[in-house]
């Protein structure tokens, strides 16, 4: 396999290339740009920093508690999990295509079909170097997640089951929509909040969620005498 996230080689290889596109004082700029242009590619930004994570994703209006901000890791953590697992399937693939490309080379007879497999083989260990990258950053976010998980898990609400905060998160989130209605704000805008709003608060004051049915069911049975 081609080292991970080393593409210097492959600028350089490519750089004669580029004759075919740029003029020869760009080439030659480029040429002695390789070391830069490779430190560029391997340090560029792929997914979210710990800063968007916080101020962007968990924003405390959307997520305004510790559950809340909880679960939504577990549900940005997960779609990474299944997007660095689709790419390893990729990943696989694309190294057999060099495997049968590298095959196909050493016994290629004919002059066109050999220059195109070159070319091939060149692009697919480019995308190969490309997946190892973004599978890195993938990787990374996952731990990130996996600390903020820990950060915000303070033994005050249920690990288990998402639905038991929502109610109470879903209260102050839409506290916090009410509070930036303005009458310009649309008719079905102010019908949504105030509907939902008005929903939780006759909900909870009832107490007819299930899962409260069934503590109340458990704590019946518990407290017969035998």
């Amino acid at each position: 396999m081609t080292e991970k996230r080393n593409i210097h080689a492959l600028i350089e290889k490519e750089a004669p290339s580029l004759n075919n596109l740029l003029d020869p004082n760009d080439v030659k700029a480029f040429k002695e740009m390789t070391a830069e242009l490779r430190d560029t590619w391997t340090k560029k930004q792929v997914f979210r920093t710990e800063t968007e994570m916080r101020m962007s994703v968990l924003q405390d209006m959307k997520y305004p508690t510790k559950a809340a901000k909880y679960w939504q890791c577990v549900r940005e953590q997960n779609v990474f999990l299944e997007n660095l697992m689709s790419l390893s399937f990729d990943c696989r693939r694309k190294e057999a295509k060099v495997k049968w490309l590298e095959k196909k080379i050493e016994t290629e007879q004919d002059e066109y079909k050999l220059e195109k497999y070159k070319i091939d083989l060149d692009e697919e260990r480019y995308g190969l170097a490309n997946m190892q990258l973004v599978a890195r950053d993938r990787m990374r976010e996952i731990k990130l997640w996996s600390t903020l998980k820990k950060e915000f898990d303070d033994g005050t609400f249920d690990t288990k089951d998402v639905n038991r905060h929502q109610l109470d998160s879903y209260h102050m989130i839409m506290k916090n929509k009410a509070e930036t209605l303005t009458s310009g704000s649309s008719q079905p805008e102010v019908f949504n909040v105030l509907g939902q709003l008005n929903t939780i608060e006759r909900v909870k004051k009832s107490g007819e969620m299930i899962y409260n049915k069934k503590e109340q069911i458990t704590n019946d049975l518990g407290s017969k005498p035998e």
